[in-house]
């Protein structure tokens, strides 16, 4: 009798180890977090947390309703054992057996749980691959389309394979340097509902997910474009227009010219600009440019044009690239599958030449700081050039890609090449394309850039750090060294209504 009774004791404890390593083996199955900075793990990361802590407490109930059943089962056996003194060994041998089937009970009940554990688990993954799909299929659209960047003009975007250039992240003569906390941004209005939810505030003792809570882009800052309600992008023409275009021809900077300078905003200064810039057309451009240095200098672009065009490059987040970067703009650089430099003309007038060595801002790389008052971000996809949203990234279909529309003001005042905060000697047209008075109307340069993104919220503007990375900082700028012919032929082409 008192063998049986150790047995009894022996097989429960077993049933209690047992028990125990299902529940760790459930509770430690959880995916391990990418070191990088993907705003789209950000958007999972609070999923996740909710279903191992549901986990976690199923199991914890089990274990619990396993302690009661053994504390019951040892009641049971000290009864037994008293009324085993006053019976005889016939009576013993029938009580160890009701012992043993009670037993068979208790492990028949652990395998249950054990059985509702895995299939719960196996529903959650299960439940998480259907969303995965649902989420791919709303991704994928029949229209779209590579080609059409411009209702004007359609370079085809380049055949090859996306190219990317090498890092950036080295400073120029400057100490490596921290970013500086700052307090959550302000989001500028810009009517563009975002279909993702915030992303969840709670706090992480994990020190690279630390790193990147606050690093921005957030997933609110991406919208489906197929949610932006379609709008008329150009103003319309009237007998006065001028109609024509002008494309310069300047490359997609294959020849990775980069750097963090801007010699318009701050001149002489190495890593100005604190975020990495595209450049194409001038081949020197940086800090310390000047007048004499560009026109000195050779070109990417066709016809002699020595104009310097350029622009914050944009990442891939699901990337581990340039994780050093003082300044926080980290992932795989992009480059443009295609860019185009347009010149337009004028909805209500001719347009004249401009000067040489003007020199022009578009955008505010401030803007989430300073409000919308200078933002001219425009973004889209090829295919929904019609839809523009102003404050967030495209999440654009299959085969769409991510367009960037930088347009420059076009309001000349007649006499100055920079004015002090570099906005008020050009300015821009009214919404009927007509220029104020005391301006006269010069062409207009636009920019578009098309890209191909990872799929999801998991693309970056390169930005100040105190601005997140938010895509109403869009922004471009631009110093005209044409030649004088060659400025006379843009000038002809659009007052002309041709298209050169």
């Amino acid at each position: 009798m008192t063998s049986s009774r150790r047995m009894a004791a022996a097989m429960s404890a077993l049933a209690m180890v047992a028990s125990g390593l299902v529940s760790a083996a459930v509770i430690g199955v959880a995916p391990a977090r990418a070191d990088h900075c993907d705003p789209a793990e950000q958007a999972s990361q609070g999923q996740q947390q909710n279903n191992n802590r549901q986990q976690r407490n199923g199991d914890q109930q089990g274990q619990d309703d396993q302690q009661d059943q053994n504390q019951n089962q040892g009641q049971d056996q000290g009864q037994n054992q008293d009324q085993g003194q006053n019976q005889d060994q016939g009576q013993d041998q029938g009580q160890n057996q009701d012992q043993g089937q009670g037993q068979n009970q208790g492990q028949d009940q652990n395998q249950g749980q054990n059985d509702q554990q895995q299939n719960g688990g196996q529903q959650q993954n299960d439940q998480q691959q259907g969303q995965d799909q649902q989420q791919n299929a709303d991704q994928q659209a029949p229209q779209g389309g590579a080609k059409l960047l411009d209702p004007a003009a359609s370079p085809e975007a380049a055949p090859e394979d996306e190219q990317t250039a090498s890092t950036f992240s080295r400073r120029r003569n400057n100490p490596t340097r921290t970013a500086t906390p700052v307090p959550t941004r302000n989001n500028p209005g810009g009517g563009n509902a975002s279909p993702t939810a915030s992303p969840s505030g709670s706090a992480t003792n994990d020190p690279d997910e630390a790193a990147c809570a606050d690093l921005g882009p957030f997933p609110e800052d991406f919208v489906d474009i197929r949610r932006v309600a379609p709008q008329r992008v150009n103003a319309r023409f009237n007998r006065n227009g001028s109609r024509g275009t002008f494309v310069s021809q300047c490359g997609r900077n294959e020849n990775k010219h980069n750097n963090p300078d801007n010699f318009i905003v701050a001149p002489g200064v190495s890593n100005g600009a604190h975020h990495l810039h595209d450049y194409v057309g001038n081949l020197s451009t940086d800090a310390f440019s000047t007048d004499e240095s560009l026109a000195a200098a050779g070109t990417t672009c066709r016809l002699g044009d020595r104009s310097t065009y350029f622009w914050p490059v944009l990442r891939n987040r699901k990337v581990d690239a340039n994780t050093n970067d003082p300044d926080g703009n980290v992932g795989q650089q992009l480059t443009a599958r295609a860019v185009q430099l347009q010149f337009r003309g004028n909805a209500s007038s001719r347009v004249v030449a401009m000067p040489r060595f003007l020199r022009l801002i578009t955008g505010d790389a401030k803007a989430a700081t300073n409000g919308p008052a200078n933002a001219k971000a425009a973004w889209s996809c090829t295919g929904f050039q019609n839809r523009i949203t102003t404050d967030k990234y495209p999440l654009c279909p299959r085969g769409s890609l991510v367009l960037r529309i930088l347009d420059f003001p076009s309001c000349w005042d007649g006499q100055n090449t920079d004015s002090a905060n570099h906005r008020t000697h050009v300015v821009f047209p009214d919404q009927n394309g007509a220029c104020p008075q005391g301006t006269q109307a010069i062409p207009q340069l636009r920019m578009t850039l098309a890209y191909s993104v990872p799929q999801g919220p998991s693309y970056a503007l390169d930005a100040f750090p105190e601005q997140k990375h938010n895509p109403v900082t869009d922004h471009a700028d631009f110093a005209n060294v044409m030649p004088d012919r060659l400025m006379q032929t843009v000038v002809s082409c659009i007052n002309r209504g041709r298209r050169c």
